[in-house]
């Protein structure tokens, strides 16, 4: 009889721990271990094809972490996807003419803002919007521009 009630005590143990295991991996999957949001300021970037980017999505550079996407809107005037980034306050020296693109990473297709400084001798404020952009590569219109040369390759 003890040696069942420490057999299920073991399994108890080892269901539990599994359980937390899967709490951290859902937590680092979504991005929600990292709520703190200390001084930030906010700029905007328009894009035509946000593909799957999503609020809380990171913004990096050079694969550093320096903000992340705080709200995704729609600009029915200029036909475009406007995100708004909350960007860290350590991290205010971007010159105004940065580039963003949109970029894919690791094998779940997370898809975060990537910027590209640029060179001018201004910095992005609050309030600022960076006005060179790359839309998020989508795989169907890849595939169907493939197909139509090939299809007018035949012709």
């Amino acid at each position: 009889m003890r040696q069942s009630k420490t057999l299920e005590l073991m399994v108890g143990v080892f269901v539990a721990a599994g359980a937390a295991a899967l709490f951290v991996l859902a937590m680092r999957v979504s991005n929600l271990s990292q709520l703190n949001e200390g001084d930030s300021y906010r700029v905007t970037a328009s894009f035509e094809n946000i593909g799957g980017l999503k609020v809380r999505s990171p913004v990096k550079v050079s694969g550093v972490r320096v903000g992340r996407v705080s709200r995704i809107d729609y600009d029915s005037e200029r036909y475009q996807a406007v995100v708004e980034l909350s960007m860290d306050s350590r991290y205010d020296k971007f010159p105004d003419d940065t580039s963003a693109s949109i970029f894919t990473a690791g094998l779940l297709g997370e898809q975060y803002i990537a910027l590209e400084p640029g060179g001018s001798e201004d910095y992005l404020t609050d309030g600022s919007e960076i006005e060179i952009t790359q839309s998020a590569l989508v795989l169907e219109q890849l595939v169907g521009k493939f197909l139509f040369n090939k299809a007018a390759e035949s012709n």
